[in-house]
């Protein structure tokens, strides 16, 4: 008990109030690394090894585990904690790592584990400022919990606000890049190739201007060539993208499959209101650009026709209040 005492008056000597519960945290988070390292470099069970070779040999296992060859099988130890555990949440997550590019069947297991440990090392990163550089410094416990928890919740929330701008990005240049896109399937339609045969012309040729675009179109042509139905197929890619443009597309496309009428006319229509609307979002942002030039203009020019215009007035008012000798 003695002990404990002495400890205890260590921490307290040392890193304030708050010691013991520094103490008392920094060896949870020692405890939490420890075991996430040993439950990472555990090895595999010999017997659920030979288990799951043997459960592979069948038809249907053999196809299961073909459509799970890209999980990662130390993060499925995880998926406790690492996946929400509410379906809604979970599907509504996939969707916004879908729509930033991340196709991964374990894209929200990276995601989560990429919030913790970032987190983690935000706070260790706070610790080592607070008590390592600056240890000469007397912090109050609001200031302490400023700079200890202020970049561990920072770098928690990186990761969403990283997938977030990914998001706006990947929508800004699958809006720039689909009405050139409309223009290539229309040439193809008419020449007299299919939709399938068109969408992956199409992917081909904007790989290397618009990659995001092209990707979509890619999964598009996959999904439809495993037997897809193509409905379905262009609903997914319209939510997937989560462009009004691209929904507006896949509905028309839709609605000529179903009504029996011209894809190639429905596409000429729909090209020339997407060519009209790039030239209208051309237009607005030209008119944007005198408004957000107004701010700039008045802080770089005024101050210095100013300091021209009323500078040698001062300083001839200055002149003349001085005393004689002065």
């Amino acid at each position: 008990m003695e002990l404990l005492n002495a400890l205890q008056n260590a921490l307290i000597a040392r890193f304030g109030e708050l010691g013991p519960l520094i103490a008392i945290g920094g060896l949870g988070l020692i405890c939490v690394l420890v075991a996430a390292y040993m439950l990472l470099n555990e090895q595999e069970d010999p017997l659920k090894k030979l288990q799951r070779d043997l459960a592979s040999q069948t038809p249907k296992k053999q196809r299961e585990s073909l459509r799970q060859t890209n999980r990662n099988e130390q993060l499925q130890k995880f998926a406790s904690f690492l996946e929400p555990q509410n379906a809604e949440e979970l599907s509504a997550m996939e969707l916004k790592l879908r729509q930033a590019g991340y196709h991964s069947r374990d894209a929200v297991r990276i995601f989560f584990f990429a919030q913790m440990v970032l987190g983690l090392i935000g706070l260790v990163l706070g610790l080592v400022f607070v008590y390592v550089l600056n240890a000469d410094v007397e912090y109050d416990s609001q200031q302490m919990a400023i700079r200890i928890l202020g970049p561990g919740g920072a770098a928690y929330f990186l990761p969403k606000y990283w997938v977030t701008r990914r998001v706006e990005e990947r929508k800004k240049e699958i809006t720039k890049g689909f009405p050139d896109a409309l223009d290539m399937m229309l040439v193809c339609v008419e020449a007299g190739q299919s939709l399938e045969q068109s969408i992956i012309r199409v992917s081909t040729e904007l790989a290397a201007s618009y990659p995001a675009l092209s990707e979509e179109f890619q999964i598009v042509s996959q999904e439809m060539k495993a037997g897809k139905d193509k409905e379905r197929v262009l609903r997914d890619m319209g939510t997937r993208c989560g462009v009004q443009d691209i929904a507006s597309f896949t509905t028309v496309m839709i609605q000529s499959q179903s009504f029996g009428t011209s894809i190639a006319e429905a596409l000429r229509v729909y090209a020339g209101e997407m060519r009209d609307k790039r030239v209208m979002r051309a237009e607005e942002a030209a008119n944007k650009l005198p408004v957000k030039m107004t701010l700039a203009t008045m802080m770089l020019t005024v101050p210095p026709l100013l300091i021209i215009l009323i500078g040698p007035s001062v300083t001839s008012i200055q002149n003349l209040g001085a005393p004689p000798g002065g």
